[in-house]
């Protein structure tokens, strides 16, 4: 136990740059406490303490605002930022290094009994609101825009954003998902739908911004080159000075 709530702090501070101290962890992180509870409350429900295990978890749910089912697998170093209105069903499995963030559903489709809640992979993150439905599988890597509704399989390292969700594919979406990765509101994916005013002004200041960068770039490797070729020149101009190699010479 010690050392999986060090890898949980270590995670945190990993992939939350608000984290300051293992202290502030210790005290005010929802999603750390959720995980703590969760880890107690599973145990009991292996052994069979069933009823004991809900009530350890409602608890949890209680002071957390987090609902993670005590017959949920939950792999190491999975970090559940924020974490308010996150629920986890009972058949639900999540590998190692997931991230979750807030309004997360991990749910079920059916009334049945036995598998109906999904599995992530290892690495997936699903972001702010996403709700991932039913027995299906998200692969390794992959990632759910927020407030993506999912209920088919997402691909290893694919991106899935939209109601319903669908996968990005031609590699102008994927340039412009890095682009937004990299201005950081990747997790936060936007709507695919092409109707929507919004989506489409985002994804249009999206794809300026990248070819803004991309000509700043081109001009500032341009300016580097003309810059060397430059000072190449001027080298040259000095070893051939007629002054200077008069110089050389009478020495």
């Amino acid at each position: 136990m010690p050392s999986r709530i060090r890898e949980d702090v270590a995670c945190i501070f990993e992939r939350d740059p608000a984290a300051h101290s293992n202290w502030e962890i210790y005290t005010s992180y929802p999603g750390f406490h959720a995980l703590l509870v969760y880890r107690v409350s599973h145990a009991l429900w292996m052994r069979g303490f069933r009823t004991f295990a809900r009530w350890v978890s409602h608890l949890g749910r209680f002071l957390t605002g987090i609902e993670i089912h005590p017959g949920a697998i939950v792999g190491r170093r999975v970090f559940i930022d924020h974490g308010m209105g996150v629920v986890i069903g009972e058949t639900a499995e999540i590998g190692d290094d997931c991230t979750l963030y807030h309004g997360v559903t991990l749910g079920g489709t059916t009334w049945n009994k036995g598998k109906r809640h999904p599995t992530l992979k290892a690495g997936v993150v699903i972001g702010a609101g996403a709700k991932v439905l039913g027995p299906i599988v998200v692969g390794e890597g992959a990632k759910i825009g927020s407030n993506a509704v999912v209920v088919k399989d997402v691909p290893p390292g694919a991106t899935a954003v939209g109601i319903p969700a669908k996968i990005i594919e031609t590699a102008h979406e994927q340039a412009r998902e890095a682009h937004a990765a990299k201005l950081g509101f990747s997790a936060y994916g936007l709507s695919s739908s092409d109707d929507d005013p919004v989506a489409q002004a985002i994804r249009g200041l999206t794809d300026h911004t990248a070819e803004l960068e991309k000509q700043v770039a081109e001009l500032s490797a341009a300016f580097d080159d003309m810059k060397r070729r430059e000072e190449d020149a001027r080298s040259a101009g000095e070893r051939a000075d007629p002054a200077r190699l008069r110089k050389v010479v009478d020495k």
